[in-house]
């Protein structure tokens, strides 16, 4: 297998632990279980690597085994607008699959990740048959709606602290992304670009939510100690907070 090739060229069978971190499969019967596992497929992405493309035909529903994507398109005027990460546990695009309409977005790694495929009409053979597969598209439904709508809250948000906060709080979804945990796999870059700051203004607001005892940062990762303060709170900058009760900056413990 190259990884100059393309993506979708280089897709193969999931390992039995790979169909055990996709969440949607216990909501199935055994019957539908394995229709669905026989038609999986997965596909090592590379940085950079696009898993789908903003007018290009829906040919699967995808998920997030292991990783780090970012949902974004780019506007007229060559800037890039990025709507939502999508960490391990994710699955994204049921709406475009439900209405087989072309991706209005661009789903592009940020690191290496494990990508799983569920081929359109098995998508669609699953929606007509199978009751629970239903109520997780449901779900998913939903919470995206609420999810959308509390991106449009974070832009009109003046303080890049919240907007830090309110995106953490995201990626900490337990229904959106059950194979997150309670420590988040993230490079203060990453979370640079999916919040739409500079990395130096990311480890800042980190500082501030560390201090205030909303997370805790730790190597390559954060661990949530708070999810609804940052959900909901209104954070203040706090100088100094990289030093605060002697526990490391956020430049040090995160910037891998």
């Amino acid at each position: 297998m190259h990884d100059d090739l393309p993506l979708h060229q280089r897709r193969r069978r999931p390992t039995e632990a790979e169909l055990q971190g996709i969440p949607w499969l216990s909501s199935l019967s055994l019957a539908e279980r394995e229709r669905a596992a026989e038609a999986l497929t997965v596909g090592d992405a590379q940085v950079g690597d696009f898993v789908c493309r903003r007018g290009r035909p829906v040919t699967y529903w995808f998920g997030v085994v292991e990783g780090l994507l970012k949902m974004s398109t780019d506007n007229a005027q060559g800037q890039t607008m990025t709507f939502a990460g999508v960490p391990p546990g994710g699955w994204f695009g049921e709406g475009t699959a439900v209405k087989r309409e072309p991706y209005r977005y661009d789903i592009q790694a940020l690191r290496r990740s494990v990508v799983a495929g569920l081929p359109i009409d098995t998508f669609h053979w699953l929606l007509d048959h199978s009751l629970g597969f239903n109520r997780f598209v449901m779900q998913q439904l939903n919470e995206r709606l609420g999810q959308f709508i509390a991106a449009r809250e974070i832009e009109r948000l003046g303080s890049p602290d919240v907007r830090v906060a309110r995106g953490l709080a995201a990626l900490f979804n337990p229904l959106l992304y059950p194979g997150v945990g309670e420590v988040l796999r993230i490079t203060q870059q990453e979370l640079a670009y999916l919040v739409g700051l500079s990395r130096q203004r990311v480890n800042e607001a980190l500082s501030a939510l560390q201090a205030q005892g909303a997370i805790r940062v730790e190597y390559g990762g954060l661990r949530v100690l708070d999810l609804r303060a940052l959900r909901e709170n209104v954070f203040a900058a706090a100088a100094g907070a990289a030093q605060d009760g002697g526990r490391p900056s956020a430049a040090a413990a995160a910037g891998a």
